[in-house]
């Protein structure tokens, strides 16, 4: 009887081996065959190289250096102790910081391991002469990107590093990998799909302990695209000397073709630290002066009086004032107890006169007959309180208020939020961008403005032919009133701008001193344009808490005469 229960038992295992058997061999044996031959071959990635960034003169903005990384490949590694005593020595490095750093990096014994990245020159020889006392020791050649102007095209090429986790997640259907590098912020991240190469890679057949075993096939990287800007590169020059020790910006435009040549932030950074000082790069996150933030497009400011631009051109066009309303300032404007300062006591002021010497009282009273809403129409038609869609990433939208708004959070519209919005205090915000995008429409009669900043991409043209027809809907007439009278800011004696009259240069434009909280300085404006010069630009000088506007004219006034002197303008 027991010896029949033990042969039930051992034919029942049979019997279950056995099904096991055709469970794996025959209906999953593909599968299984699939997941085995996955597991044999693995592919080792060869990232390309990133394209190239130019000026319009083809100047090399964003290049790739060439560096040495020492590598291992663990599975041929014989005596690790001799080894990493001697990679100590000749790198300078701690030997159990080098342990330790491979262990952390080592993934799979075929897999090479970038033990020390970037080594200098003069150790990369060393340790090539001596790679054969060291089997699975080797020097590999890599280009890394390298920035030669640092810090003065910063913000508008932006920097690289290795893709993050939330960047993998939104890419990884893009070609996007693990370990690749990407652009981070400026062109290099808006084109990264262009700049960064193909990859390539090893594809090797592996033994049961994870052990190269041959090559199977390789496929070389190919290099990214290269990318020509709009910009010139000694108009950047120019602009970051002069920001030097300010926090501001400036942006100048092409008026015939919206192209952008000179855009700079101040302070800035160094985008090679992100390549080559990894230790520098934490300091820009906390710096309290903000140096990754692009204040030509990022940065939204009141924009003070340069806004008495819009609100000019809402009263004429409906009729609120002619060219010859004239309001009397006595250097205040009295509303219920409360007094709305001017900066002087001008007396009867028309017009050209209120924009040339920027009195605010003939402002308030200008708003108060226009109204907020007609105000916040003008200003949204001319590009403010929105995307101007320039070719970055990261813009910001600015600020334009009005009564529905309030309304809709069940707050009131008063008339000393008219007269705070009449020169641009208060609530509204503006940026650089929108503000020389305000200007340039001005300048082109209504035209539609699109910045831009791409030129062309592996030499094919990339610019678009300016739409003469987009235009908004503001009379020729009440734009030549404008004009008249943001000429006469700077032509006229005085005029809030005339330092920057300027022999053999036309130049008109708005100063604007906009208030700050906490006792701060005010921030410096200045937004212009040249119809007459060799190449017809509109620009603007912004100087975070830079005191009065005249600063930002003396900024505006030697960057335009060095123009002059390269024959730019």
């Amino acid at each position: 009887m027991r010896l029949k229960i033990i042969r039930l038992i051992i034919s029942f295992g049979f019997l279950a081996v056995s099904a096991g058997l055709v469970y794996v061999q025959f209906l999953h044996g593909e599968y299984y065959y699939s997941l085995s031959k996955n597991n044999r071959i693995r592919v080792v990635p060869i990232e390309g190289k990133r394209g190239k960034i130019f000026d319009k003169n083809n100047v090399v903005l964003a290049d790739n250096r060439l560096s040495f990384d020492v590598v291992l490949i663990p599975q041929e590694l014989k005596n690790k102790e001799e080894l990493f005593s001697y990679l100590a020595e000749v790198l300078k490095y701690d030997r159990e910081k080098l342990l330790k750093d491979f262990n952390k990096k080592k993934l799979a014994p075929f897999m090479p391991v970038a033990l020390a990245e970037d080594v200098p020159k003069e150790a990369a020889i060393v340790l090539e002469e001596n790679k054969f006392r060291f089997p699975g020791l080797s020097i590999e050649a890599n280009a890394r990107r390298y920035y030669p102007f640092r810090q003065v095209d910063a913000h508008l090429l932006g920097y690289v590093g290795k893709i993050s986790r939330s960047k993998i997640t939104q890419l990884k259907d893009y070609g996007y990998a693990v370990q690749n590098i990407i652009g981070y912020s400026g062109i290099e991240e808006f084109y990264d799909s262009f700049l960064k190469g193909e990859d390539g890679g090893l594809q090797v057949e592996v033994n049961n302990r994870g052990e190269q075993v041959r090559v199977l096939g390789i496929r070389d990287s190919l290099s990214g695209q290269d990318i020509t800007l709009t910009v010139d590169n000694r108009i950047q020059a120019m602009a970051y000397e002069l920001l030097a020790g300010r926090s501001g910006a400036i942006v100048v435009m092409d008026l015939a073709t919206d192209a952008i040549l000179g855009l700079v932030s101040s302070p800035s950074f160094d985008p090679n630290d992100f390549v080559e000082n990894k230790s520098a790069v934490s300091s820009y996150f906390t710096d309290s002066l903000a140096p990754l933030l692009n204040r030509v497009i990022g940065g939204q400011y009141p924009p003070g009086s340069t806004f008495k631009v819009m609100l000019a051109l809402a009263a004429l066009e409906n009729k609120k004032i002619e060219p010859q309303t004239t309001f009397i300032c006595p250097g205040y404007y009295q509303l219920g107890r409360r007094q709305f300062r001017c900066s002087h006591s001008h007396g009867a002021q028309n017009l050209t006169e209120g924009i040339g010497h920027s009195c605010n009282v003939y402002f308030f009273n200008t708003g108060l007959k226009t109204g907020p809403e007609l105000m916040a129409q003008y200003a949204r038609m001319f590009a403010l309180g929105g995307f101007t869609n320039i070719d970055l990433p990261h813009e910001k939208p600015g600020f334009i208020p009005d009564p529905s708004q309030r309304k809709a959070r069940r707050q009131g519209w008063y008339n000393g939020d008219t007269l705070n919005f009449s020169i641009g205090q208060g609530e509204v915000l503006a940026t650089p961008i929108q503000l020389v995008t305000m200007m340039a429409m001005v300048a082109n009669n209504g035209r539609k403005i699109h910045p831009h900043i791409l030129q062309s991409i592996s030499s094919e043209s990339m610019e678009s032919a300016v739409d003469q027809a987009q235009v908004v809907n503001v009379s020729q007439e009440s734009l030549e009133i404008v004009q008249t009278g943001l000429r006469a800011a700077v032509g006229d004696y005085s005029g809030t701008a005339h330092l920057l009259d300027i022999a053999n240069l036309t130049v008109l434009g708005k100063t604007g001193t906009a208030q700050t909280s906490g006792g701060r300085d005010s921030h410096a404006w200045f937004v212009g344009y040249c119809p007459d010069a060799k190449t017809k630009i509109a620009f603007c000088v912004f100087l975070e808490f830079g005191g009065s506007s005249y600063y930002a004219c003396q900024v505006a006034q030697s960057l335009l005469l060095r123009m002059m002197q390269e024959k730019i303008l």
